[in-house]
């Protein structure tokens, strides 16, 4: 029986034709209850099926490393138990497979709680796969690398390095689930690696096939960020409007070996599939849409096109891939400086002119006291995304009075303890401050600089173990 909606398409393969990757999360933080409702919609199908998770960003590594040194078996996706714990068993019973770059700074962490996870489950024998090779903080003299042209300027004599970690492809993925691995632990791979690597596993593709791999590339870019392809971030009420926004439906690619591309979401879930979505997405972080370049294969999608194949269905064709590049993509993450926060509100009558008061006499004491590379203050409510260093915005603000604002200082300082007592500042008015002055908060955070190299790929060796759960200790 052809599933609901396929017969509405012209030229879709048979239903064993098509191989569907399903997204749980598109980055750190992400909805832990999104894959539940994705995970049902592959298992009612009963296709071929695998699920991936997108967890890291490109400072994500950089702060599991932070807590890696605090704590040798942290430095993995903190919400990992909560999102594996409700699909694990549905997944495993249904034979899909779950690959995630969850591991980010710590894999081999994040396959021993995975193990204790399924040993709790009642799944012992569950095949764990885990590939390590992305960090190359210590195996790279990143000083002998080309410097990625965006970074070429960037000084980094004061910088100290805290990762360094390049973008593995699909391969060693596919490696493991070819071992067979029920569920792929890794670390820094590429967003469509993800995608990929299902699909070469399933579907037979060779490493060298361009255009399948292309395809690939492109289902798992418009995948990779979860609901922002089933209107997350599209959404803007009253002028893009979409249903149900709390229950947003994340995303399924529908691959078929004859290399279509369909992209869905699970019936009865909120947001919206349309050639709107899938176009904002198509493009999002694309520098040259005729060479988005990926670890295993150059993507093309300047003849793209959409074509609707129902209520939440939408066909992407003309995609054209080529030879993958000789070198991989290494972000460095450093600790540059030190961050702090402080934050204070006023209200009522007159609020406008006494947080132009306060932020002028935060930036006043921070100065004279010597606290701060860069200090800087924004008014909430008023002026502040757009707004520059010297508050021009909220300087020259003639609009409506807000009833209240919100005033936040933000410093860079060389010190921890220098951007704690800046940042104090906003504390000390509660009782210096305006009349009307509460809410006084605080927050001091490492800064974490990045600069991007490129490197061999035969520089990147990897290492793919598979192991029953009952075998990781």
């Amino acid at each position: 029986m052809i599933p609901l909606g396929l017969k509405m398409l012209k030229g879709v393969p048979s239903v064993s034709d098509l191989f569907l990757v399903g997204n749980g999360a598109g980055f750190s933080g992400d909805r832990v209850d999104a894959p539940i409702p994705v995970v049902r919609s592959l298992v009612k199908r009963g296709l071929p099926a695998a699920m991936f998770f997108e967890c890291l960003g490109e400072r994500t590594v950089a702060l599991a490393q932070l807590e890696r040194r605090r704590d040798p078996e942290a430095g993995y996706e903190p919400m990992l138990e909560r999102l594996l714990e409700p699909i694990l068993v549905d997944c495993a019973r249904a034979g899909i497979p779950i690959l995630g770059n969850f591991g980010a700074a710590n894999p081999a962490a994040a396959a021993r709680a995975i193990a204790r996870l399924a040993k709790k489950l009642g799944m012992p024998e569950l095949r764990i796969g885990l590939v390590t090779g992305d960090d190359v903080s210590d195996s790279v003299n990143l000083n002998k690398l080309a410097v990625h042209e965006a970074d070429a300027g960037l000084d980094m004599s004061s910088w100290k390095l805290v990762s360094a970690n390049a973008y593995i492809g699909a391969a060693p993925l596919a490696e493991a689930l070819a071992a067979g691995a029920q569920i792929v632990v890794a670390g820094r791979t590429s967003d469509p690696a993800l995608a990929i690597a299902p699909l070469m596993h399933h579907l037979g593709w060779a490493e060298d096939d361009w255009q399948a791999l292309a395809v690939g590339a492109a289902a798992g870019h418009l995948l990779e960020c979860g609901s922002q392809v089933t209107g997350g971030v599209f959404w803007d009420p009253g002028f893009k409007d979409i249903p149900d926004p709390a229950n947003i439906g994340f995303p399924i690619a529908e691959v078929g070996r004859d290399l279509s591309l369909l992209i869905t979401k699970p019936e009865g879930t909120g947001g919206i599939v349309d050639q709107r979505t899938v176009k904002e997405q198509l493009l999002y972080e694309l520098h040259d849409p005729s060479t988005y370049i990926t670890p295993d294969v150059i993507l093309d999608i300047t003849g793209a096109h959409l074509t609707p194949g129902g209520q939440d269905r939408v066909a992407v064709h003309g995609l054209q891939g080529r030879q993958r590049p000789d070198l991989l993509k290494v972000t460095a993450c450093y600790e540059g400086s030190w961050l702090g926060e402080g934050e204070i509100s006023v209200a009522g009558p007159n609020a406008l002119a006494r947080a132009r008061a306060t932020a002028d006499v935060l930036l006043q004491r921070v100065k004279q006291r010597g606290l701060a590379r860069r200090a800087r203050a924004d008014l909430i409510g008023v002026a502040s995304v757009h707004d520059s260093d010297d508050g021009t915005l909220w300087r020259g603000y003639t609009g409506p009075e807000p009833q209240d604002i919100r005033i936040r200082l933000a410093v860079e300082a060389t010190t921890r303890d220098d951007a704690d007592q800046a940042s104090r500042e906003a504390l000390a008015l509660l009782c210096c401050g305006t009349a009307g002055t509460s809410g006084a908060r605080w927050r001091v955070t490492p800064r974490i600089l990045t600069r991007s190299f490129l490197v061999p790929r035969d520089m990147v060796p990897t290492e793919t173990r598979v192991l029953p759960a009952r075998e990781w200790n």
